[in-house]
């Protein structure tokens, strides 16, 4: 049995458990469930992450120092950078561990409802809806049949009702922390590092990408999308409060 064909026993399983409370939307409840199951997991990589976000934040008057005193040897400035993090035990990286570990369960719910078939067999998920909406069916599946304000099409409209709202969170409390993060982002002589300035405009609007994604994806994977882009909303609001 093949990795799919095992998570796609779980799914089926699971909606099998849950159909009583929640009929023909079993599955999506499910694929619910399992998301949020993935967000516990990676919780304690979350904590660890804000943590070192933290910890990277107020490090940033030492960096500064730091550019000032080799302002003319970019190599001697990197290597004291990482001899800094390393001596505090702050870890560059660990803000990217939570989305990485989840990226596994994103491509398999992406395969299982773009594929007709699983190890040769039938796929027998593509049958489940959420409401009018059949989970393997894109938005533009949607639109090419009812229309936008159609039985899918209004499925669509709500979760991208949804993901604006959250994404408007995120796009304001990006712009609060960056504002408050910019008097330690200068370089040593005062002036703006190169780029900074495109990167500071462009940061904020990225929440707004989980919209391309969720007219583009499976219903599944999208469902997906917004259930953990909505419990990050929550989560780094608790942890960077």
């Amino acid at each position: 049995m093949s990795v799919f064909a095992a998570f796609a026993d779980l799914v089926g399983h699971l909606a099998d458990l849950i159909q009583p409370l929640f009929g023909a939307t079993a599955a999506a409840v499910a694929i619910v469930l399992f998301t949020a199951l993935v967000r516990l997991l990676v919780h304690p990589l979350s904590r660890a992450a804000a943590r070192g976000q933290k910890a990277r934040t107020a490090l940033q008057p030492k960096i500064a120092e730091l550019r000032a005193k080799h302002a003319g040897d970019p190599e001697r400035l990197r290597k004291a950078v990482v001899e800094l993090h390393t001596e505090e035990k702050v870890s560059p990286l660990s803000g990217l561990l939570p989305g990485l570990c989840q990226l596994p369960a994103f491509f398999l719910l992406y395969h299982l409802f773009s594929s007709t078939t699983i190890d040769g067999g039938t796929n027998a998920l593509l049958t489940h809806r959420l409401f009018a909406a059949p989970l393997g069916g894109r938005w533009a599946d949607a639109l090419g049949g009812a229309g936008m304000f159609g039985p899918a099409g209004l499925v669509y409209g709500g979760l991208f009702a949804l993901v604006a709202a959250v994404a408007f969170f995120n796009y304001r409390r990006t712009r609060r922390t960056m504002a408050a993060s910019a008097p330690v982002t200068a370089a040593a002589d005062g002036e703006q590092v190169p780029g900074l300035g495109a990167i500071t405009k462009v940061m904020p609007f990225m929440s707004f990408f989980t919209l391309f994604t969720v007219a583009v994806v499976p219903l599944a994977a999208a469902l997906y999308v917004v259930t953990s882009t909505t419990w990050s909303a929550v989560e780094r609001a608790a942890l960077y409060r």
